[in-house]
């Protein structure tokens, strides 16, 4: 796509977008402190911390700069103004052997030349968990009679909504927003509210990707508030003392990109590296400094007359205390067949989480490449 660059206005117009940009980032992760009420949450939003997209996921999660399609709102914002026609997408996969499912919908929608929103939902859950507090009889110390009368069911699900905002602000780099809202529920034993907001960049050229997003900038917020009476029936069965919620913070990751094409008469190789810097005194199974962790990611995509597409990657890439390094492979495929792509995605078989099960992702993606809809030229 060939967007214009004339005339003097829209080049200052770009300099103050870059320079809100960087003034907004540094800003936002200088001022944020926990308050008093407030804990850090290492692993407060990780049932978004897996990805999005059989594609993406299939190259190890290495996609930062490489995001180019209606996922582009999770992974890089700035991604969606390479969307041409709008396009919505859906992807289910399922985690430790079936246990966790998890299922995203996105859609990108250009509005201009020069911009493109897009939205996605997500919701990861455990279902038909036993609740067995009712079959215990707490004074008795014991099960009631017939404890399998007394059993019911809960799901304990994670739901998100994400809305971005793409614009170009030149020919080769884009900036993006991206605003969440997190919903989550323990059946009806707690429950919580979060929102935050990501920004990126993404610079390309024909050979060379550059990315970067900021996720969660702002800190997330997430505030947990507890069912007085369920506390009171855990409490009389166990005889704990139970919190009675709170304020989680969730601090923000620094999400770097590279990307490098080389193309072929009738087929093209991509390659994505990316590394995440986060803040919040990971240590355990992750390469770090201090509070500061890094955890890179690599993959790869050969594909054929824009038709079938081959993948690979490392979505984790770890050095530990006991087992020294370990890796996470992934693997996929793809096909394209006009306006319709199907992708699959194969991982978690071999490193640490192999012991838990494999995960198997499914996505599908259609293109409404219909001239009407294409994004405008120009200004």
């Amino acid at each position: 796509m060939i967007r214009s660059r004339q005339g003097c206005r829209p080049k200052r117009s770009a300099l103050s977008l870059l320079r809100f940009f960087i003034v907004a980032v540094v800003l936002s992760i200088s001022v944020v402190r926990p308050g008093r009420a407030q804990q850090v949450a290492k692993y407060g939003a990780d049932f978004l911390a897996g990805g999005v997209g059989a594609r993406a996921l299939g190259m190890g999660g290495a996609f930062v700069a490489i995001a180019d399609d209606a996922n582009a709102g999770y992974w890089n914002p700035a991604g969606l103004q390479e969307v041409s026609y709008p396009q919505v997408s859906y992807m289910h996969a399922e985690r430790f052997s079936g246990v966790v499912s998890f299922d995203y919908l996105g859609l990108a929608w250009p509005l201009s030349a020069k911009s493109t929103i897009g939205v996605s939902f997500y919701r990861s859950g455990v279902n038909d968990i036993k609740n067995t507090l009712d079959a215990w009889d707490a004074e008795r110390d014991q099960p009631k009679p017939n404890p399998q009368d007394h059993i019911t069911t809960f799901s304990a699900a994670d739901y998100a909504f994400f809305f971005g905002y793409g614009r170009s602000i030149s020919d080769k780099l884009s900036l993006g927003v991206t605003g969440k809202i997190i919903r989550r529920t323990i059946g009806d034993f707690a429950d919580a509210w979060g929102y935050s907001f990501d920004v990126g960049l993404q610079y390309r050229t024909k050979t060379w990707l550059l990315g970067v997003n900021v996720q969660d900038v702002s800190t997330m917020l997430q505030s947990w508030t507890v069912n007085d009476a369920v506390l009171t029936n855990i409490r009389d069965v166990f005889g704990d003392d139970m919190p009675r919620g709170g304020t989680e913070i969730v601090l923000p990751v620094l999400r770097l990109g590279g990307g490098y094409i080389v193309h072929y008469t009738e087929s093209r190789l991509l390659i994505g590296l990316d590394l995440d810097v986060a803040f919040d005194g990971q240590q355990a199974n992750a390469m770090n400094v201090g509070d500061t962790s890094f955890h890179p990611r690599l993959g790869g995509e050969f594909s054929y007359k824009d038709v079938v597409a081959l993948r690979a990657g490392f979505s984790r890439i770890q050095k530990t205390s006991s087992d020294g390094w370990d890796v996470t492979p992934s693997v996929g495929a793809g096909f394209k067949l006009k306006q319709v792509e199907f992708d699959y995605g194969f991982g978690d078989f071999a490193g640490l989480v192999s012991d838990l099960g494999f995960s198997h992702r499914i996505s599908v993606a259609f293109t409404f490449a219909n001239s009407k809809y294409r994004r405008p030229e120009g200004e």
